[in-house]
């Protein structure tokens, strides 16, 4: 077959980036709109379609509608399906002890979130997280499927941390993060120290302290980063040793956010993120 993805399975996702976690290519994608249509500016939702648009067409899906909702707080999402080859179908399952994890795109988007929510932001730092969370995670995903990996996991909701111990605990692995290693949007820091971390990221950092290993003088404020709610975040892949130097190329020739190897797969403790 000329086309890899012919005869695939059809997979429905949340967000394009679960497509391309899984391998696969977006077919359509649908709008999901909650917004506050009697308080502001229609223009200003005219301009999120037209984006949104702009992003679908980049992915190559095609838009097939959508659904609204009004709602007092404004948000916008997709619902995607896409197509995956069913003998190139990666899941979050198949991490192996020996395997190095990467990271795609740098952290701290939802910590700087929280900030500009606040109106703390310049106009300089709101222009560069605004180009991390525009990012696509498709050219990490062709280089990821060229090379061929183990498994994969595009960090959202539930951070690094979080997304790493699912994968962990599917996989029946450990995993070490570096937190020195980990790509993180600096601003991150400074504003975690002045209070700036959501609900989310403190419920996130809550959820996995059983099943963490923290080394003895890791900053918590790293800890913070690297359990950050992330909006729009990158790929976390595990690949074997042999194949790292080649997808860490690869994913510098996308021009992907991040190409850092931040930690490694272990075989034990099973379900336990190690941190040092």
């Amino acid at each position: 077959m000329n086309d890899p993805y012919d005869f695939g399975r059809i997979a429905a996702a949340n967000s394009l980036s679960d497509v391309y976690a899984m391998g696969g290519r977006p077919l359509t994608a649908m709008n999901i709109c909650c917004f506050p249509v009697k308080e502001m500016d229609k223009s200003l939702f005219r301009d999120i379609l037209r984006g949104g648009a702009e992003v679908i067409h980049q992915s190559g899906a095609v838009l097939a509608g959508g659904h609204s909702v009004e709602d007092s707080e404004l948000k916008y999402g997709l619902s995607v399906t896409g197509v995956v080859h069913p003998e190139r179908f990666l899941t979050n399952e198949g991490a192996r002890p020996g395997d190095n994890l990467i990271l795609t795109k740098p952290l701290g988007t939802g910590i700087l979130s929280t900030a500009l929510r606040s109106r703390k932001l310049d106009e300089k730092t709101t222009k560069k997280i605004t180009a991390v969370m525009a990012e696509l995670n498709k050219g990490a995903a062709e280089a990821m499927m060229e090379v061929g990996v183990s498994a994969a996991t595009d960090i959202t909701g539930f951070g690094l941390i979080g997304h790493a111990l699912v994968m962990a605990r599917a996989s029946k692995v450990g995993m070490r993060l570096h937190a020195g290693k980990a790509p993180i949007i600096h601003e991150a820091l400074t504003f975690a120290s002045q209070g700036f971390v959501p609900a989310g990221t403190r419920r996130n950092r809550q959820f996995c302290s059983k099943r963490l290993d923290i080394a003895t003088g890791v900053d918590p404020l790293l800890i913070d980063v690297l359990a950050d709610a992330q909006t729009s975040g990158g790929l976390l892949i595990s690949v074997p040793e042999n194949k790292t130097a080649m997808l860490v190329q690869r994913l510098k020739d996308k021009n992907t956010p991040a190409a850092s190897v931040i930690g490694e797969v272990l075989s034990e403790p099973e379900g336990v993120i190690k941190v040092s």
